[in-house]
């Protein structure tokens, strides 16, 4: 009999130079504005709210044709800690999606990710649970572009690798990578899983711990900046318990897409792929040239 385990999608993507360990060639790319920032989500400002030590903010959305929102939170000034807690509500008393977030550095590595609200009216919660010293700004909204189907886009060009119940892996990342995508994604069951981004032994500068009762329906898709040298780690571990058992097929899969810029290769922004999938593509194309 098949076991829980945890539907990963590992999504690493936007990166100038990456290595995964254990895994095949390293694909390439440029990079520009990914979407990501605050500053991508509210140009203007208008949707951004300081949370200030120990106190929590809200947005609401009401669009039932959408089924995904953008959320982002960054540091008011350098090397703060963030430490924060992200919450979907549905209805008065359901939150079937809980996040908690934190950033050794809040101006250098953001939180940055993107939330399913399953079709419904929603409210997007953000709690500071840092002290009082340590406030910061956070905005949420519906994704524009490219980034409304990014959860659909990554997973239908990569493959998959799956995590048992339990399980831990780690991937080693190379000099020069700026940004790392990731998706985590179960066949419907829950989602229970931690997500850190090493520098050195056990020294994590940003995690993500997630709970969701239905990991297909609220996936979790976030989004690293990566400081560019040598010694970063990502280190996923599934914190679902091995003895829950699954229904047959496909539990999950860890699966990646990295882009690196090797100098043999052209290299071309973002921007100027027609898709996703046509840049994932156009970059397998290019890796004889490397």
């Amino acid at each position: 009999m098949l076991f829980r385990s945890l539907a990963l999608l590992l999504m690493l993507s936007r990166a100038e130079a990456l290595h995964v360990s254990r895994s095949g060639p390293i694909l390439a790319s440029a990079t520009t504005s990914s979407g990501w920032a605050i500053n991508d989500l509210t140009p203007d400002g208008r949707l951004m709210q300081r949370v200030e030590g120990q106190t929590r903010k809200t947005w609401t959305f009401k669009d039932y044709s959408r089924d995904r929102v953008q959320v982002a939170v960054a540091g008011t000034s350098e090397a703060r800690p963030i430490h924060s807690e992200i919450q979907l509500w549905i209805g008065p008393d359901w939150t079937p999606f809980t996040l908690k977030a934190y950033s050794e550095d809040g101006k250098k590595r953001p939180i940055q990710t993107l939330i399913g609200t399953r079709n419904k009216a929603a409210m997007i919660e953000v709690r500071n649970t840092g002290e009082y010293e340590f406030p910061f700004n956070a905005a949420s909204n519906y994704p524009k572009g490219a980034m409304a189907t990014l959860a659909e886009d990554l997973p239908a060009t990569t493959q998959g690798e799956l995590i048992q119940g339990n399980a831990l892996r780690s991937f080693n990342l190379k000099s020069g990578t700026t940004q790392l995508e990731l998706i985590l994604k179960t066949d419907g069951k829950q989602l229970n899983a931690r997500i850190e981004m090493l520098d050195g032994p056990n020294n994590p500068k940003q995690c993500y711990e997630v709970f969701t009762n239905n990991g297909e329906l609220n996936s979790l898709v976030v989004c690293f900046d990566v400081e560019q040298y040598a010694g970063n780690t990502l280190r996923i571990m599934n914190l679902a318990p091995v003895e829950f058992p699954c229904s047959d097929g496909y539990d999950c899969a860890v699966a990646r897409r990295e882009r690196s810029e090797c100098g043999k290769c052209p290299g071309m922004p973002f921007g100027n792929y027609a898709s996703r999938a046509d840049a994932s593509s156009l970059c397998r194309r290019e890796l004889a040239l490397c």
